[in-house]
């Protein structure tokens, strides 16, 4: 299942970049999207967030009580206009999930969008389309909640 979610930033694109690559940031981020426990590394241009969320009912026979989503983004340097690619890696250890993709950071005057592009695959035979369908509004909430919590940290 395709995963299209643009994201819009009061900020320029160095701006927005470091706090997509700031540890506090991040964690911020993992806290607003509902995670009972995460960890979070950056590494240079590479981060890593691992969450532990509360399963949605109808998985729970499949991923127990939660589900341990990691994401990984390993991201570019800046073209001369400030904007980056990351190449994407979002999966669950022990269930058969995935979602490669893309994310750009594009200037956009005096604000920067974000577009994030990714491809969800529930590797299960006869139900895998179906939980794809009710993961995606919480895998597109979980990326919506860097836009809520950027516009707090950059509008203190």
């Amino acid at each position: 299942m395709e995963i299209n979610t643009t994201l819009e930033f009061p900020a320029d694109p160095a701006a927005v970049f470091a706090l997509m690559t700031n540890q506090d940031f991040l964690a911020d981020v993992a806290k607003e999207a509902r995670a009972v426990e995460h960890t979070i590394s950056v590494n240079g241009l590479t981060t890593r967030s691992e969450r532990a969320l509360v399963a949605p009912e109808a998985a729970k026979k499949f991923t127990g009580d939660t589900i341990r989503i990691i994401e990984e983004r390993a991201w570019s340097e800046p073209r001369p206009d400030g904007s980056r690619t990351a190449t994407l890696n979002l999966t669950s250890p022990g269930q058969p999930i995935t979602m490669p993709g893309t994310v750009t950071l594009v200037p956009q005057g005096a604000s920067t969008r974000i577009e994030i592009r990714g491809d969800l695959t529930v590797k299960i035979p006869l139900v895998g389309k179906k939980l794809e369908k009710m993961a995606a509004p919480a895998i597109e909430d979980g990326i919506r909640a860097e836009e809520r919590v950027a516009r707090r940290w950059l509008n203190p």
